[in-house]
């Protein structure tokens, strides 16, 4: 079963390669082990000719809830892929996926036919209408709350350029009137994005004004935020200030305003935006992913005057008096989340790797309303003995809904020539 995983892996990087396997794998398309029928096929969706992925589609729908969630996630990177492959496929795909979305699953498993759905939407004009439906009916019995967020926003911003928005606004606000409070949150603001149209603006007003009363303060504070924001009828602030982006960290947003509103300095002075940096340090700068998931990316220069990523890095560490004196960062990793990302406390880590020591940082997020996190740390023990930890820095404190970053450096092993790179 390995080995046709490795065929799988391959396939989406060197195809032509694969193809010529492709009659053998035919073949076992029919096998009794569900598992290496559905390889053979994802398989031939990477390898194949577009005339047969409808018949390809067909047979894998057949038995696709009698195998795991584990190779349920392979077929949708196979679909993935052939969205790029084949755009005039993806109203096909996408009843496929939609179907798939019906079937019971894990978070990791719903989170990866979301995540393709909306990349097939922002990607084909054509699929944006019949996908936004598909995601409303998930949201209508969606227990995650993170993806159903993370369709709201969608609908935010993709519903109101359909040719009928009117019917978008059904299925959000039935999520104002069953769902936990920040999900309700999330949908007043996807609501109120549909009242920048004309047409549409009194129907938004009556049901902003019916959230007023709401159990929560973060509902009534966005629900009359807009209720007033339209009420002045100026479309410059309906642009700015509910279709317009605000590009800058969140967290690194809200620590500001503290500092902002705890500094002795005079409060007539306005508060500055600009600021507050457009993306989280040290995290660098956070790239839109590929649709093509099995081709690994080229790397991209930073623009003359720009800093690379690494660079960024190198500037936060050297600040640490601890890594003061490890020389010259060479290589940082992506961002790895350790947890998932609906538990109360998420971490991720990012790993620095210098001449002769090797940093991990953990951003822990505290998503807790009325929790303080103190003396956060993460405690790593090495598989070996030849790893000597030599700091370790905690996180004095992370206040609810903050977060903030913890590290642990190793000494690498005497035997580890890294000094040839």
């Amino acid at each position: 079963l390995f080995v046709y995983f490795i065929v799988v892996q391959v396939a989406g990087i060197y195809p032509a390669a694969v193809a010529a396997c492709n009659v053998d794998l035919e073949q076992l398309i029919s096998d009794q082990n569900r598992s290496i029928a559905t390889l053979a096929i994802t398989t031939l969706l990477k390898t194949g000719a577009e005339s047969s992925v409808d018949r390809l589609m067909k047979q894998i729908s057949s038995f696709v809830s009698e195998i795991s969630d584990e190779f349920k996630v392979v077929v949708i990177d196979a679909v993935r892929s052939l969205c790029v492959r084949y755009p005039k496929k993806s109203t096909v795909l996408l009843s496929f996926l939609s179907n798939m979305l019906r079937d019971e699953g894990g978070f990791l498993y719903k989170k990866a036919i979301i995540d393709t759905i909306v990349w097939i939407i922002e990607e084909n004009d054509e699929a944006k209408e019949p996908g936004l439906v598909y995601l409303c009916e998930f949201i209508e019995d969606c227990e995650h709350v993170t993806l159903a967020t993370k369709v709201l926003n969608l609908l935010g911003k993709e519903g109101p350029k359909c040719s009928n928005p009117r019917k978008y606004i059904r299925f959000i606000f039935n999520r104002v009137l069953l769902e936990p409070p920040p999900v309700r949150a999330v949908a007043v603001t996807a609501m109120a994005k549909f009242g920048v149209c004309q047409s549409l603006r009194a129907d938004v007003v009556t049901l902003l004004q019916r959230c007023l009363l709401d159990s929560d303060d973060e509902v009534r504070d966005r629900a009359t935020f807009y209720s007033v924001l339209f009420s002045t009828n100026n479309l410059k602030l309906y642009d700015e200030l509910i279709t317009g982006n605000l590009n800058v960290s969140p967290s690194l947003l809200v620590r500001a305003l503290r500092e902002y509103c705890s500094s002795s300095s005079p409060k007539f002075e306005p508060f500055n935006l600009n600021s507050v940096p457009q993306s989280p340090l040290p995290i660098g700068v956070q790239r839109k992913p590929s649709l093509t998931v099995d081709v690994v990316p080229a790397l991209v220069k930073p623009e003359k005057g720009l800093k690379s990523r690494e660079e960024k890095y190198e500037e936060q560490l050297h600040q640490i008096e601890q890594f003061s004196k490890f020389g010259r960062l060479f290589k940082s990793s992506a961002p790895l989340e350790l947890t998932d990302a609906e538990v109360e406390i998420t971490v991720s880590c990012v790993q620095h790797m210098f001449l002769e020591h090797i940093v991990f940082q953990f951003e822990c997020s505290n998503t807790l309303n009325d929790q303080i996190l103190s003396n956060v740390v993460v405690h790593v023990k090495p598989s070996s003995k030849r790893w000597k930890q030599v700091t370790e820095i905690p996180c004095e404190i992370i206040r609810n809904n903050d977060s903030g970053f913890t590290y642990v450096a190793f000494q690498l092993p005497r035997d580890a020539d890294l000094r040839k790179q």
